[in-house]
C-alpha cells in the first residue's frame, strides 16, 4: 500500500448533540482514488469535512502525513487539501476562467493581483479539464457536465496535492458522470493527486476508484483495493440488500436485488 497521505485516527464528529461517528480510523493512500460509499447518513460526507477541518472533531485526530490538520493555518491547509462540496454556487455571469481563478485564493498576495504563476496554474487547470476553448464563457451558459468540469478546474488550479470531492456526479447523466470520473482518475494517475470521492453509485466507484471504503452506521465495514472490498457478502451487509457480482469487460459490477430480510421489513412497514 502507498504511503498514507490523509488519515482519521479514533475520530469522533457530529452535529449538535448527535455523533455521526466515533472511534473512526481511516487511511487514505497517496496518489490514488479512494471512493467512500455507503447508505445515506452513514458518515461519508462528515468524514470528508473532518479531513478538511470544516467540521471540528470531538475526539481523535485528522492528519496530513503525521501532522494534525489543526497545526496548520487556514491558508496553509488550503494549499494542501482542495475540496469541492455537493452544491457549490457562484454568480452565473462569472466566466469559466474567473471560476477557476477562485482556486488561487490560497496563493494570492494581499498586495498584488494575480501573477504569472496564477495565470499559468489557471491555464493548466482549464487544459486539464478540456475547457480552454470555453474560458471566457459565463458559467450560466454551460451544460451540466461542462459546469462540473469548471468547478473541478477550480480545485485543480488550487494546486493542492489532495482533492476531496463530495458526490461530484450528483445530478449528472451517465455520459457526463463517466466523463467527470475519468477526469478524477486522471487527476490521480497522471497528475499525482490524492483524490477522495464520495459516491453513491457502487459500479462507478468500482470502475474508477483504486480503493473503496464502505461505511455503515458511522463505522468502516471494509476498506482496501476494489478487488478485496467489492464482495457480495460485504455489500449485502452494508446496504441490507442481496446482490451478485458479475465480471464485465470494464471490471466488476454489482447486480442488486431485495433480500428476504429487506422484503420482510417492507412487508412489516406496509402492514403497520
Amino acid at each position: 500500500m502507498p504511503d498514507t497521505h490523509i488519515a482519521l485516527r479514533e475520530a469522533a464528529a457530529g452535529y449538535g448533540v448527535r455523533l455521526v461517528f466515533e472511534g473512526l480510523t481511516l487511511e487514505i493512500p497517496a496518489g490514488q482514488v479512494t471512493a467512500l460509499c455507503g447508505p445515506n447518513g452513514c458518515g461519508k460526507s462528515t468524514a470528508l469535512k473532518a479531513m478538511r477541518r470544516l467540521l471540528p472533531l470531538r475526539h481523535g485526530a485528522a492528519l496530513i502525513g503525521d501532522r494534525p490538520v489543526t497545526e496548520r493555518s487556514a491558508r496553509t491547509l488550503a494549499r494542501e487539501i482542495a475540496m469541492l462540496g455537493q452544491t457549490p454556487e457562484a454568480p452565473g455571469d462569472l466566466t469559466v476562467r474567473d471560476l477557476a481563478g477562485l482556486g488561487r485564493y490560497a496563493h494570492a498576495s494581499r498586495f498584488t493581483g494575480p501573477g504569472a504563476a496564477d495565470r499559468a496554474a489557471i491555464d493548466a487547470a482549464l487544459s486539464a479539464v478540456d475547457l480552454s476553448d470555453l474560458a471566457d464563457r459565463p458559467i450560466a451558459a454551460l451544460s451540466g457536465g461542462q459546469l462540473q468540469r469548471a468547478w473541478l478546474a477550480m480545485t485543480v488550479a488550487q494546486e493542492a496535492p489532495a482533492i476531496l470531492l463530495d458526490e461530484p456526479t450528483n445530478h449528472l447523466d451517465i455520459a457526463h458522470a463517466l466523463e467527470t470520473l475519468d477526469l478524477v482518475r486522471r487527476l490521480a494517475h497522471e497528475m499525482g493527486r490524492t483524490v477522495v470521492v464520495v459516491l453513491h453509485d457502487l459500479n462507478l466507484a468500482a470502475r474508477f476508484a483504486d480503493r473503496l471504503v464502505l461505511f455503515r452506521d458511522g463505522r468502516v465495514t471494509g476498506q482496501g483495493p476494489v478487488s478485496e472490498v467489492f464482495r457480495p457478502e460485504l455489500i449485502s451487509h452494508v446496504f441490507d440488500i442481496g446482490c451478485e457480482i458479475v465480471m464485465t469487460s470494464v471490471g466488476p459490477m454489482v447486480v442488486p436485488f431485495k433480500n428476504s430480510r429487506a422484503a420482510a421489513q417492507d412487508g412489516q412497514r406496509k402492514a403497520a
